[in-house]
């Protein structure tokens, strides 16, 4: 029934199910870990089908199946798997589709701590990775090779925000058999709909913009068939990836208003991108829905919109200026995450590592996450913190 109504409509009513619930408009908070049966028939056969309905907790329950199930209805999957954070949603798809002797592609400007994993934890298992220049395309045919599993794309650049061309990328993999992994946290279900694009897995990480309130950690891994969901269903539960009650609930909270809130986040991101162009301490701003943007063209193609976060490059390459700026911001709090409703800055150059695409912006760069605050009032407070300069 989803499939016929628009993304805000599906946001609203997925995984509802008041008949189930006494009527309840919101499905109920299930405290549980042991379930019972009422003969040993049926405990033997659910056993069978663990995945099937209530068996165990740490399988799930029906506020986890009411996130997973209005997850994927809007990412345009099969079906969703939760997890504890978007970092573990990451990790779960590696592991699920890498064992020792295989080959993984990465993107060059892959989320740092993706990075930090594949060179640690898979080097050390026998699993080799090789970076790939997020603007290769087509060209990525070129780095497959016969043991080559899987390629893992973000698009954009959690700091450098390249888009890369997704469509070309899975054509070039699945003409070898390579399954394709993205994370689209970025653009969230509602931006972009990755299994259009060729994609096989869907990474998010929900504390992000689906919590969207900061006071919750989850990830979400939406697979595009039946095989993809068994393999990363069986890992999870391998691996005892439960997620709490009391975070599932959140999270299906915060995405029943996630496409009024990214609307907004996207404006105000929009209209201090361009603030930002016009001031003489700014280099050049990083935003893919800026038309001057390198990737402006892939992101019009490719995405419906974007959200709130962008980063910008400062003429100055002293840190102390950057720091004196940063520091004085009063409405943009010091934080790492971001999708949340309040506004963020971060200094971004320790966190951008590159292995094989060069990365010289020509200054320090600072990214910001706009929240829900006024726009005209986040613009103050930037040009009150140029003033520290």
């Amino acid at each position: 029934m989803m499939k016929k109504h628009k993304p805000s409509t599906v946001a609203v009513h997925a995984g509802r199910s008041p008949e189930m619930h006494q009527g309840a408009v919101n499905p109920p908070v299930y405290h549980v870990s042991t379930i019972l049966y009422p003969d040993v028939a049926t405990m033997e056969e659910r056993g069978t089908r663990p995945f099937e309905g209530m068996t165990y907790g740490r399988f799930g329950t029906p506020t986890t199946f009411a996130l997973e199930e209005a997850v994927c209805a809007l990412e345009g999957g099969h079906r969703s798997v939760a997890v504890p954070s978007g970092l573990a949603a990451i990790t779960l798809v590696l592991e699920s589709f890498l064992k020792h002797g295989d080959h993984v592609l990465v993107t060059d400007s892959i989320y740092h701590p993706t990075r930090r994993y594949c060179d640690g934890h898979l080097k050390a298992n026998g699993i080799e990775t090789t970076y790939y220049d997020p603007l290769i395309g087509a060209g990525i045919a070129d780095l497959i090779r016969p043991n080559t599993k899987l390629v893992f794309v973000e698009a954009p650049g959690s700091l450098t925000f390249e888009i890369q061309d997704i469509p070309a990328i899975a054509a070039e993999a699945h003409k070898k058999g390579v399954v394709v992994a993205m994370d689209n946290t970025w653009a969230t279900p509602l931006f972009f709909k990755p299994f259009e694009k060729g994609v096989d897995l869907s990474v998010q990480a929900a504390t992000k913009y689906i919590v969207g309130h900061a006071d919750a950690m989850m990830g979400l891994v939406t697979c595009a068939n039946a095989d993809l969901w068994q393999i990363v269903k069986m890992r999870a539960a391998a691996l005892g990836l439960g997620v709490g009650a009391e975070e599932a609930y959140l999270a299906l909270r915060g995405l029943r208003t996630l496409p009024v809130r990214l609307e907004r986040h996207q404006e105000t991101a929009i209209l201090l991108a361009t603030w930002l162009k016009r001031r003489p301490e700014v280099l050049r701003v990083l935003h893919p829905a800026l038309q001057d943007d390198p990737g402006h063209k892939l992101w019009r193609r490719d995405f419906t919109g974007s959200c709130g976060l962008f980063a910008f490059v400062m003429k100055t390459s002293d840190k102390k200026h950057v720091d004196a700026f940063l520091d004085a911001l009063q409405l943009f709090g010091l934080g790492y995450s971001w999708g949340g409703y309040e506004s963020l800055a971060i200094p971004a150059d320790q966190g951008i590592k590159r292995t094989v695409a060069s990365w010289n912006p020509g200054g320090l760069t600072i990214r910001l996450h706009a929240g829900l605050e006024d726009a005209d009032d986040l613009i103050a407070d930037l040009e009150q913190a140029f003033g520290r300069l």
